[in-house]
């Protein structure tokens, strides 16, 4: 009998079901995670009233179906050393959009990558050092793809951030 390793895909969804069911707690237990990703067991527990062992199996379970796709660190850009920040908006030719999307995720700086439907076809978010690296970015890097038609570039002054 084979094994599974755990760190293989959750099965895929049967059809017709496009999220997990989630309860109160299970919301609660991602809004407590969202806030705190370092937070225990044991506290966590605590903040949404059950058991450490409900709270283990829950979060075990969200893990598993994949609600939950990991942990990390939110980072003050500006700090890091990323104080100019940018929307780019990207034309690409049509037939070259997977080409186009697999070489835009290799550039550096590019924060996030989203098709979007409109008279655009791609939004990046974009943080650099300073205006000098985002004209390199933006004028070297992506336009330098080929399938790459055009760019508009929005410059971000102030943002807020997330919030869990």
């Amino acid at each position: 009998m084979d094994q599974i390793s755990s760190d293989a895909a959750p099965p895929p969804d049967p059809p017709g079901r496009s999220a997990a069911s989630l309860d109160d707690v299970d919301r609660a237990i991602i809004r407590e995670l969202q806030a705190d990703g370092r937070l225990s067991i044991r506290a966590l527990a605590e903040r949404v009233s059950v058991s450490r062992s409900n709270a283990y199996t829950r979060v075990e379970r969200l893990v598993d179906e994949g609600v939950i796709t990991g942990f990390t660190a939110r980072v003050d850009p500006v700090r890091a050393g990323l104080g100019t920040a940018a929307y780019v908006l990207v034309n690409i030719e049509q037939n070259s959009w997977r080409t186009v999307s697999a070489r835009l995720r290799e550039v550096p700086c590019v924060e996030h990558l989203a098709f979007v439907g409109g008279d655009v076809d791609l939004v990046m978010l974009v943080r650099t050092p300073d205006n000098a690296s985002l004209r390199d970015v933006v004028l070297s890097r992506v336009h330098a793809l080929e399938g790459v038609r055009s760019t508009r570039t929005w410059l971000i002054f102030d943002e807020s951030p997330p919030t869990p």
